[in-house]
Order: C-alpha cells, then sequence, then structure tokens
C-alpha cells in the first residue's frame, strides 16, 4: 500500500483525507516515481471542489497534485530516454496523484534533474511556472515593449514578471499592498489593486498603454484596465469565453512540453528565474499547505517535502 493526500468526495476541506492506496502502475508513455517533493497549486483544490469535473473526470477516492520531483522505480511501456534511479521532475499524469510516496508521471511532460537544482525548487516549477513561460512566449513580448500583468503577486505572475523583466521587457504589475514590494524586487512596477488611486497610478505607470495584457485575475480585471490597452495590444486571460471575446484575447492555457521544463531549469540554474518556494511542508502537514494556498494569500510557491535530498 502506498501513502497519500487526497479526497473521498467532492466538496471542502472536510472531504480530505490521508489514504492507504495500492502502489500505481504506470500506463504506457508514462513513469512511476518515488516523490521527493510535491507542489502545492490553487488548483488542487479547485479540482476537490469539482469545478474541473467537466473536463478532467476523476474516479474517488483521488489524490492532490499536479506537479512532483523524485526518483524513477518504473517505467511504463514504450517509454524512453529515462532509466530507473533518474532524479526527474514533471507534471502528474492523469490529472493528479502529487501528493503521495509514489506518482505516475506523463514522460513527455517530465525531464531528468539538473545537477544542483533541488527537488523542492524542481517541484515547484511544472504548473505555475510552465503556465508563465508559455503565456510570456504566447504574447510574444520583447525588449523595449511594456507588458501589464494582472495578479502579479501569484505563482503565475510571479515567475511571468521574471521570466519577462529577463527579456528586456518593461513589466506593470498588480498586486496586493502587501507584496508591492516583493513584486517590485522581482523587477516590474508594481500597482496596489487594492488600493483608492489603483486607476491613476496604473495609468501613471503605463503613459504609452500596454503592449500585451496578461490577466491572471479575470472577472471584469480586463474591462477595468481596458483603456490603457495600446492599438493592437495582445492579451491573455483566465477569464471567461464571452469576456475574452470581448477584448480579442486568447485564454489562457499551458503547453505541457518537456522542453519548457527544461529551459526553466536553466533559467533557475543560472539565476534568471526564482521559484521562490517560500513554505515547504513535511508530508504529514499536507492539510495545512493546502489551506496556505486556498487562503488565497500566499507568498510564492508552497511545497510537499516527502524526504529530503539534495542531489
Amino acid at each position: 500500500m502506498d501513502n497519500a493526500y487526497g479526497f473521498t468526495a467532492y466538496g471542502g476541506p472536510g472531504v480530505e483525507r490521508f489514504l492507504d492506496l495500492p502502489l500505481p502502475s504506470p500506463g504506457p508513455g508514462e513513469l512511476l516515481v518515488e516523490v521527493y517533493a510535491a507542489g502545492v497549486n490553487p488548483v488542487d483544490w479547485k479540482v476537490r471542489e469539482g469545478m474541473h469535473r467537466s473536463f478532467l473526470p476523476l474516479g474517488l477516492p483521488a489524490v492532490f497534485g499536479r506537479e512532483a520531483a523524485g526518483v524513477v522505480v518504473a517505467l511504463g511501456p514504450g517509454v524512453e530516454g529515462f532509466a530507473v534511479g533518474d532524479a526527474v521532475f514533471g507534471s502528474s499524469a492523469r490529472g493528479c496523484g502529487g501528493y503521495a510516496h509514489h506518482a505516475v508521471l506523463t514522460a513527455d511532460f517530465t525531464i531528468v534533474k539538473p545537477e544542483g537544482l533541488s527537488y523542492t525548487d524542481a517541484a515547484a516549477l511544472p504548473v505555475a511556472a510552465g503556465t508563465a513561460y508559455d503565456s510570456v512566449r504566447g504574447l510574444e513580448v520583447t525588449a523595449g515593449e511594456t507588458l501589464l500583468i494582472l495578479g502579479a503577486g501569484g505563482g503565475v505572475g510571479v515567475a511571468a514578471v521574471q521570466l519577462a523583466a529577463s527579456e528586456g521587457v518593461s513589466v506593470v504589475g498588480t498586486a496586493s499592498g502587501a507584496k508591492r514590494e516583493f513584486v517590485s524586487s522581482l523587477g516590474a512596477t508594481a500597482v496596489p489593486y487594492d488600493g483608492d488611486d489603483t486607476a491613476d497610478r496604473l495609468a501613471a505607470a503605463l503613459p504609452n498603454g500596454a503592449d500585451a495584457v496578461l490577466d491572471l485575475v479575470g472577472g471584469d480585471a480586463l474591462d477595468t484596465v481596458s483603456g490603457l490597452m495600446s492599438t493592437g495590444c495582445r492579451v491573455l486571460t483566465v477569464a471567461d469565453p464571452e469576456t475574452a471575446a470581448r477584448f480579442g484575447a486568447r485564454q489562457l492555457s499551458r503547453g505541457n512540453r518537456a522542453e519548457t521544463l527544461g529551459e526553466l531549469a536553466r533559467r533557475v540554474r543560472d539565476g534568471r528565474l526564482d521559484p521562490h518556494v517560500r513554505q515547504v511542508f513535511p508530508f504529514a502537514e499536507a492539510p495545512a499547505a493546502l489551506r496556505a494556498i486556498e487562503s488565497g494569500h500566499p507568498w510564492g510557491k508552497v511545497v510537499l517535502e516527502m524526504r529530503t535530498r539534495t542531489r
């Protein structure tokens, strides 16, 4: 049996449980990994709430976790490029499963972990940083252009600010007043969204408008900044399809490419990207780790650590 943390029904935190489950088996294109660290993300509690049931059907009980790092213990049929004993990190197969001592990862979105990259940093990259990387690339922002990030203080925003700023892009980001100094330290002009003068501050920070907007807030956020979009402004959003269509925006998505993980790892190692793992919880405190994310106010990434390794 394998120890995992998951949920037995769709609903609130009360449906969460530590579970003893059969050791999972990797299918075609999958790897079985002994997990050393697993990333904790807002999508985890949203899956538990049932928000993703229409496109992510799960058998219950289900195990939390979309990203993990560890050591390969078995290969599924047809998997090449990996060997038992490899240190790896990547995306959980079948939509979840990372909060466990053993998890199945998708081989196509898993890579061998470079020496010098910690398991906790590696486990923090596939979801938020991967989404940020694909978003910045998708917006095709170049040096000298201006990118407005709505929600720059969250996991995706923190990575997106760094990725864009490192390419010479001028970044303006909205965040809570408490995170203003933090977002500024990443390379953005930070504008608090919880003040009475937010609109004036944004206008002052964007005298020529924004060449691109990355909306990580949704709702009516794009309506609020519509006057700051320059002609031909490119927009990616988490808002609903109707709102996205009104602004000619594309909806945010993740490409799930192994090359993305390799590029992110290189940037962490050469100092261009810091995943900002601020809270590391032992596996026994998985409920507290998830509450830290579900509160909506985490600073940087939250990671579960199953065992301590430095390789």
